[in-house]
């Protein structure tokens, strides 16, 4: 108390004694704290420190000067009105016992504190995964339904830009993966105004790419070249690019490279597909020769661990039926290695390496190919059969394709006509691959004399053309062009498409990308007038619901649908003849616009010898027709009239003519009402003056 004394006056000490009785009989009143301000307590610092014991922080100053302690964080005291929504627990809640409860306030309950969401966000995180995926994959076609059932295609500018800029900082193959989706998904999943605003964005964040990837301007012209080729882009794009972009950016510099040193380049176009590697194919060839290697060196060491596990790295499950095939026709080729080859496939199968479904694909694969085989290895179905039997006792071959197996061989030795007709049609297609003599071709069909046949050799055209290059892809289409002139009916086609997108499924094992060269096939037919568009519904009603084969049609549709359809698909392949053919389409129609105004009729009839295409006449024949029907002008048969006097137009020709009218009167009348009343007139004409076959007319009324 010493210490105290020289603080505190006797007479302080006495009030402050009083004060600490009474304090639990204070009142609540903030006036009954003046005792303590009439104390006049000094502070060693001269009386203008806080109270002993009480931080500055914690009193509050009345305007009358007077002290009041109060809570921590400004929530008040005893005499204050406390803290602002103060509550005692600090939890509020609403209580629906209140007699002031308002049911509309359960509503904004929820939304307090709820992050908020942004649709573009989700977008861009939905979209990365999905990009990731693709390049792990590499299916087109799961990266296209994914992107669609996504939604918001109002964000899908974004997806281009991401999708470019994701494959510009990785490998060769990842840039090449990148180009081949944006053309699958042209049109037909992004509009083209969607990717041209994708590549804008990218032009525009090239100065920010740079700081990542060094070449950033060199990758990304070379993108917009691709894009360019692919026809995604249109080549004014370079020219509009230049009007937005300022000089000094990094994205005016992108558009400078694409056109200078990518587009202008002669065979500019080869060049470019090939930068990053090629199309998709060389994909699939490269596994295959891997598998092939791995098979041969494995024969060669005997060593099934290490075999097994080059056959894992390769990362292609799915394609594993092709290591069971290229095994067993090692094993066929060389007998010497059945053993070892027998001794892997039960290995793979045992460590689950190689599931049942991919083993009875690869052993389904070869039993189709015997024939074929047999060229090669004579006794090939005999070292089949045995193969078989040991298989299934071994456990690593399902016992149903046994069975499988026996009833295609039944079949097939039913049907030994077919078999044959199947060998001399490969025979046929390969030389002609090798010689393009579509004469020598007709003819040697012809004297097969199986025209029943003629959709398998259809599909065979196809199938072989699927496996090989541009060249032969352009080759099959003039072919069927061809064809639908000399000798097959718009039937053989139809049913021929049928067998190939029923197959779909199986071929595309062979041919990853098949659904979309299908697709192609199918919208040449159809540009090329070989088929008419109707005929892709009568395709898609004989085809299973949600099948591959009905998802090629529907792409098929939507290639005829995109703008600048025709010389796209022309172009599909890389033109050649296609575009001769076209050309001769675009002569006839103003060499007839010509003599419909006041031509003079030899005129006309030289610039038709002129043409050098007698095969193609049944155009000319065509087209007169749609344009008499059009102008309501019957002049355009007198033309006719004089090339069927001169022999410059055939029976056959002519006949071909009209029956490719008489299949696109369903469309026709859309545009020209009285076409079926008109059409019946000039076939009546046609044929009371001889110019059509007598067949015709049955074939008309059905």
């Amino acid at each position: 108390m010493a210490s105290g004394e020289g603080i505190l006056t006797d007479g302080q000490w006495k009030k402050l004694e009083i004060a600490t009785h009474n304090s639990g009989s204070l009142s609540s009143s903030p006036k009954s704290h003046t005792l303590f301000a009439d104390l006049n307590i000094k502070s060693p610092t001269g009386g203008k420190g806080p109270v002993a014991g009480i931080p500055n922080r914690h009193v509050r100053r009345t305007h009358s000067g007077k002290h009041i302690r109060v809570k921590k964080e400004g929530a008040g005291g005893k005499g204050t009105w406390g803290k602002l929504l103060d509550t005692d627990d600090g939890d509020s809640c609403i209580d629906k016992n209140d007699p002031n409860y308002d049911s509309g306030e359960d509503a904004y309950d929820g939304l307090v504190d709820s992050p908020v969401s942004d649709p573009l966000n989700d977008y861009k995180k939905s979209v990365v995964s999905i990009i990731d995926e693709y390049f792990s994959t590499g299916d087109v076609k799961v990266a296209a339904s994914d992107l669609r059932e996504l939604g918001s295609s109002e964000y899908h500018p974004y997806f281009t830009k991401r999708l470019v800029s994701m494959a510009m900082d990785r490998h060769d193959k990842e840039k090449e993966m990148a180009s081949v989706l944006l053309s699958a998904l042209y049109a037909d999943v992004i509009l083209p105004d969607q990717i041209r605003d994708g590549f804008i964005r990218l032009l525009r964040s090239v100065d920010d790419l740079a700081v990542d990837i060094l070449d950033a301007v060199n990758v990304l012209a070379l993108f917009i070249a691709r894009a360019i080729v692919d026809e995604i882009l249109p080549p004014v794009f370079l020219v509009r690019s230049k009007k937005i972009l300022p000089e000094s950016c990094k994205g005016f510099q992108v558009i400078v490279t694409a056109e200078k040193s990518y587009l202008s380049a002669p065979h500019h176009a080869e060049l470019v597909e090939k930068k990053w590697g090629g199309s998709t194919h060389t994909t699939v060839e490269e596994t295959k020769k891997k598998i092939s290697e791995i098979l041969k060196e494995y024969v060669e060491n005997g060593d099934t661990y290490e075999a097994c596990r080059c056959i894992r790295e390769l990362g292609v499950s799915f394609f594993h039926h092709e290591v069971v095939k290229r095994a067993l026709v090692l094993a066929m080729d060389s007998p010497t290695a059945e053993s070892l080859v027998l001794k892997l496939l039960k290995e793979t199968a045992e460590e689950g390496l190689i599931s049942s479904s991919q083993m009875v694909k690869g052993f389904f694969r070869v039993a189709e190919s015997l024939d074929d085989l047999a060229l090669d290895i004579p006794s090939a179905k005999k070292l089949f059969d045995s193969i078989v039997p040991k298989a299934i006792s071994g456990g690593w071959l399902d016992d149903s394709f046994k069975i499988t197996s026996d009833q295609d061989g039944e079949k097939s030795s039913q049907d030994g006509k077919l078999r044959q007709y199947k060998k001399d049609t490969v025979n046929i297609i390969q030389e002609y691959f090798l010689s393009d003599d579509i004469p020598e071709l007709i003819r040697s069909l012809q004297d097969l004399g199986a025209p029943e046949y003629n959709p398998v050799f259809l599909k065979r055209l196809i199938t072989l053309a699927l496996d090989r290059k541009n060249r032969e892809k352009e080759m099959a289409s003039v072919l069927l062009s061809a064809l639908h002139m000399e000798l097959f009916s718009t039937e053989d086609f139809i049913n021929g498409f049928i067998m190939l997108l029923e197959s779909a499924e199986d071929t595309a094992l062979d041919i990853m990308d098949a659904s979309n060269e299908l697709a192609l096939f199918l919208a040449r037919a159809v540009i090329d007038d070989v088929l008419a568009p109707l005929n892709l519904e009568d395709i898609s009603t004989k085809l299973p619901p949600k099948s591959t084969g009905t998802e090629t049609v529907r792409s098929a549709r939507s290639l005829i649908s995109a703008r600048h359809a025709g010389e796209r698909l022309l172009r599909s392949w890389g033109g050649g003849t296609g575009w001769i053919v076209e050309d001769a389409k675009d002569k006839i129609s103003k060499l007839l616009e010509e003599y419909e105004t006041g031509g003079v009729t030899s005129e006309a009839c030289q610039c038709i010898r002129d043409l050098g295409m007698p095969f193609f006449n049944h155009e000319v024949v065509k087209k007169a027709l749609v344009m008499a029907m059009e102008k309501q002008n019957d002049r355009l048969l007198n033309l006719l009239e004089e090339c069927f006097g001169e022999g410059l137009i055939t029976t056959n020709q002519m006949t071909k003519g009209f029956g490719r009218v008489n299949d696109s009167l369903d469309d026709l009348s859309l545009d020209i009402p009285n076409a079926i009343e008109k059409f019946e007139l000039y076939a009546s004409y046609a044929m009371d003056n001889g110019w059509i076959l007598p067949e015709f007319g049955i074939s008309a009324t059905q």
